[in-house]
């Protein structure tokens, strides 16, 4: 039974590693579905916080992910091998399909497959950001929720402010948001109270 804890997080890793398309983001949601979904690690709300610690941690999120899972499963042998298994065949992949490409580089057919991929990664990270949302919803409320979309998108998309730190300007506030919650909805009801009398 060890060795198969190792052979699962060899095997998630690998399919991670290998069917990932466009970098680190796009490989986050394929990481999800082997950890939440298919072996069942976590549950998707502590995935969810690992992947907040880890977007504010310098380095690829997906070599991250992997490490961080192999060692929650095994130690730093599983981390170790989930790091590897998730690494070493991309790049032995990427070594082919560069010498592959570089051959055909003319080819439209080529260019057709690269293109096709595109939106396929696009429609995986729409459905993670939206599920992720309806989980930020869910927990925050509606206002609080759209509040902090809002501020996001201009943090980053109009301020150009690191996502790190916009991050974890948001971990912060996460830390105290019940407490400021509770705290405003008890002033609420004492004013209710005094309006009363």
């Amino acid at each position: 039974m060890v060795g198969n804890a190792y052979v699962q997080i060899g095997m998630a890793m690998f399919r991670t590693g290998i069917l990932g398309y466009g970098g680190g983001p796009s490989i986050v949601p394929l990481i999800r579905y082997e950890a939440v979904t298919r072996f069942q690690w976590m549950k998707d709300e502590e995935f969810m916080e690992v992947l907040a610690i880890a977007n504010t941690l310098p380095g690829p999120i997906a070599t991250k992910l992997a490490g961080y899972l192999g060692y929650r499963l095994k130690g730093g042998w599983g981390a170790a091998i989930g790091v590897l298994a998730h690494i070493v065949p991309t790049c032995v992949a990427m070594v082919g399909l560069y010498s592959f490409i570089n051959f055909f580089s003319t080819s439209q057919v080529i260019k057709g497959m690269i293109a096709a991929v595109v939106p396929i990664v696009a429609v995986m990270l729409g459905v993670m950001a939206y599920e992720f949302g309806e989980k930020a919803v869910k927990g925050l409320g509606w206002a609080a929720g759209l509040t902090f979309f809002v501020i996001s998108f201009l943090l980053l998309q109009t301020f150009s402010v690191h996502p790190a730190i916009v991050i974890f300007m948001f971990l912060l506030y996460g830390a105290f948001h019940h407490k400021l919650k509770d705290k405003w909805s008890k002033s609420k009801k004492q004013l209710g109270k005094g309006e009363g009398v």
